[in-house]
């Protein structure tokens, strides 16, 4: 019998576990991916050879999962995906898929740890071979010892992209431009919270070290705003532009290069928690996360949610909120705990820091002003502004929901997680009104958590 059932095998996931464990409680951890440590702490199979030296604070990550594997009240399912998921009188309903077969698991006591993706903005050229997240090319060097080109650009806002730019140069690729859209002095006004988070400096001069010993110079105050094909048809060279404040284009130049590495910022990863009927809310930053009381628990009594699922903030506020998660959840069955005031101390300073990011990286509605009439916004269904655009002005779509019926736009595999967030915002832009939560949140939900296969369906419990 498992007490706790936990989503999410990264630093949040991780530290509810062990507390919860610790605590007195049986817990099943579940994981999509191979092995345990999320995007963080990534760990690649035993043939791809030791990638340690691409993580910052591995031996903290490694703690973590190798006292989760040695304690016994701690089951484990690696790659297990759930692709949906109920919520009635109390308990939870899971349909998980294990091994490519589909498992039941019902459970009054949750703990949502599911992480968050690399942000993306459209632009000219984005759909181009070539053109990759941060997230997706320090995943392939991490998981698979892939560097996934030589003459590498990492742009975009925020701090992601320096482990990005760090990891390319480890693997032996020569970042080409590193591009940060904000200004550096940004921070200045929070600089109160920077010395109380010396952690944060030392993991930054980490990575600062490894660029600069690598002849690479940030650049701020720069932006990729277009991207284009070579003669086969894969990238070869991306438009970089000096942008004022507000993210309007100054000045372009072009720069050759076969990958670049954008993104801005992250998405919390909120569709299981919106399928169970937790309570979302928009951020500051415009972000859909899951609102949480000061014991971690979700507006669904018994299902408690940590990490970036609550908002962006790092992995050491992650392991922070993870530890409370997994005490409040061990006391939601009876066990004797309860959540020490330097728990709460810890997550409170943290979370200044995680606001302290969202001042100093904010995306400017002047990114709108990059794309142009035949710019694919939805690279699943190949929709394009103009579609979007004859779908408000012709039929008479007055919200992003019905422009995605009129267009398919959010409609693909992917289900809008890439393209949704945008196609919120040139939707509100067209019409000339500011993007409601209604429609923010409306965007991130969707009935099926991960595509599963008719044949898969049919076979399942």
């Amino acid at each position: 019998m498992h007490n706790v059932v936990i989503v999410g095998g990264g630093p949040a996931g991780l530290s509810a576990a062990l507390s919860a464990a610790a605590a007195g409680a049986p817990v099943l951890l579940l994981d999509s991916n191979p092995r345990l440590g999320g995007q963080y702490w990534r760990q690649p199979d035993e043939s791809f050879g030791d990638q340690g030296s691409q993580h910052f604070d591995l031996e903290t990550g490694l703690l973590l999962i190798n006292a989760v594997k040695a304690r016994k009240e701690i089951e484990v399912w690696s790659g297990a995906q759930i692709w949906s998921a109920t919520h009635k009188d109390g308990v939870n309903t899971l349909r998980v898929l294990v091994n490519g077969k589909e498992k039941i698991i019902n459970t009054g006591n949750l703990i949502l740890c599911t992480g968050a993706y690399d942000r993306t903005l459209p632009f000219p050229g984005w759909d181009i071979p070539g053109v990759m997240t941060p997230g997706g090319v320090q995943s392939l060097i991490k998981g698979h010892g892939v560097l996934a080109g030589k003459k590498v650009v990492v742009a975009g806002s925020g701090p992601f992209l320096l482990p990005v730019a760090a990891g390319v140069v480890k693997a032996g690729g020569s970042v080409v431009e590193l591009l940060e859209a904000n200004k550096s002095r940004r921070w200045i006004t929070s600089l109160f919270v920077v010395l109380e988070n010396l952690s944060k400096i030392k993991e930054g001069f980490y990575y600062i070290k490894t660029i600069s010993e690598a002849k690479v110079r940030a650049r701020f105050g720069y932006a990729v705003v277009a991207a284009h094909a070579g003669v086969n048809g894969e990238l070869d060279s991306v438009d970089v532009a000096k942008i004022n404040r507000n993210f309007k284009i100054k000045k372009v130049r072009n720069v050759k290069c076969d990958v670049a590495a954008i993104g801005w910022g992250f998405t919390p990863d909120t569709t299981l928690a919106g399928t169970l009927g937790c309570k979302q809310i928009v951020a500051k930053d415009g972000a859909v996360v899951v609102s949480a009381d000061s014991n971690q628990q979700s507006s669904v009594a018994g299902v408690f949610v940590a990490g970036e699922i609550t908002g962006i903030g790092g992995s050491e506020l992650s392991m922070a909120e993870g530890v409370i998660a997994g005490l409040s959840a061990a006391k939601f069955v009876g066990c004797k705990v309860e959540v020490l005031k330097a728990h709460r101390a810890r997550r409170a300073k943290k979370q200044r820091f995680a606001t302290a990011l969202i001042n100093s990286y904010p995306i400017k509605d002047g990114w709108k002003s990059w794309v142009h009439q035949e710019t694919i916004i939805c690279r699943c269904e190949e929709v394009k502004l103009k579609d979007l655009h004859y779908a408000i002005d012709e039929l008479g779509a007055t919200d992003s929901r019905t422009a995605k019926l009129l267009t398919r736009c959010g409609m693909g595999m992917c289900q809008g997680r890439i393209c949704g967030r945008s196609v919120v915002d040139l939707v509100a832009d067209q019409l000339n009104v500011s993007p409601t939560d209604t429609d923010r949140i409306s965007a991130v939900n969707r009935p099926i958590i991960t595509p599963i296969s008719l044949g898969q369906l049919a076979a399942g419990e």
